[in-house]
């Protein structure tokens, strides 16, 4: 798959496509099934099938610190995309600049002079252009003055019910971590690089590896039975934290993952960490050896639910 960054990247080579335009948050199974369609009518027109996503997300910019949690960064997204068979991933610089473009250059700028879109699929609640003046609406219209298909999102749908970011959201909110697997088509995972930190678990029995998020909120808090993995290496199990560590008057959201049997170092390694099963909300203790006792009746359940004897 190739990426290009940015709109200033786009090259005449690039000119002929079907694209997809949106966030694809979490790339769940309601866009797999979006992308498969794609994919299967990019090899009906010859041409390469091309999804547009946007950084930050624009919520992001339009919210800040208020915008949604993120199912996925753009790492992760790539992964995703290009084993469901995108071709072109076009990841646009979402700034003030961009927002402020008019809808109609947004049309026959990008998508019809430097794309060359010979069909589209974006969801019916699609806006873009200045003051969100564009919408499904203009883009059949300009569908049919350039020479393009547009089709709605809500053609693909699983079943009876849509499958949506924000109802995954709310399940990882709830805990129900086998039902937003369902919904995502795949396990929801963490994904950083291993940093050093304050080496306060080592002290109490329980070095932990500290992976910083590097997200403005959480799609999820709390202590969780975990297996962790990198690039080539087995699958470890663990318990893991998601939160801010009230105990030690914690300032930043982190994953901080302790493993059950693994010897060596994971500093540098950018790990991906599989949330399996929740065990309980995070919460503060009076002192590090009630941590520490509970830490380990956590571990103990983290065994069970990974299916080990904790005994």
């Amino acid at each position: 798959m190739e990426l290009i960054r940015g709109i200033h990247n786009i090259l005449p080579r690039h000119h002929g496509c079907v694209l997809t335009i949106g966030n694809f948050d979490g790339v769940h199974r309601g866009h797999a099934e979006v992308i498969t369609a794609l994919v299967k009518k990019a090899q009906q027109h010859g041409v390469p099938a091309t999804l547009m996503t946007f950084e930050p997300q624009p919520q992001e910019l339009f919210q800040g610190d208020s915008a949604p949690a993120r199912l996925s960064l753009l790492r992760d997204k790539i992964v995703l995309l290009e084993e469901l068979g995108i071709d072109r991933l076009l990841c646009v610089n979402f700034n003030r600049k961009f927002a402020s473009m008019p809808a109609e250059a947004f049309v026959e700028q990008l998508l019809v002079k430097q794309l060359g879109v010979r069909y589209l699929v974006v969801g019916d609640d699609f806006c873009f252009g200045q003051h969100r003046s564009g919408n499904f609406d203009m883009l059949k219209r300009a569908g049919e003055k350039f020479g393009f298909a547009v089709v709605n999102t809500a053609s693909f749908v699983l079943g009876d019910k849509r499958v949506s970011s924000t109802e995954i959201r709310k399940q990882l909110a709830q805990g129900n971590l086998e039902q937003a697997r369902r919904l995502l088509g795949h396990p929801f995972t963490l994904c950083g690089r291993v940093a050093h930190g304050e080496k306060i678990g080592r002290t109490i029995g329980f070095p932990t590896a500290n992976i910083a998020l590097k997200r403005k909120v959480s799609p999820v808090r709390g202590v969780f039975a975990v297996k962790l993995f990198w690039a080539g290496s087995d699958i470890y199990e663990g318990v893991a934290n998601v939160g801010f560590r009230p105990t030690v008057n914690g300032q930043h959201c982190q994953l901080e993952v302790h493993l059950f049997d693994f010897q060596g170092d994971l500093y540098g390694k950018t790990v991906e960490v599989e949330l399996v099963a929740k065990i309980r909300d995070e919460q503060p203790f009076k002192s590090l050896d009630a941590l520490k006792r509970q830490i380990k009746n956590d571990a103990d359940r983290a065994l069970a639910l990974l299916g080990f004897d904790a005994g």
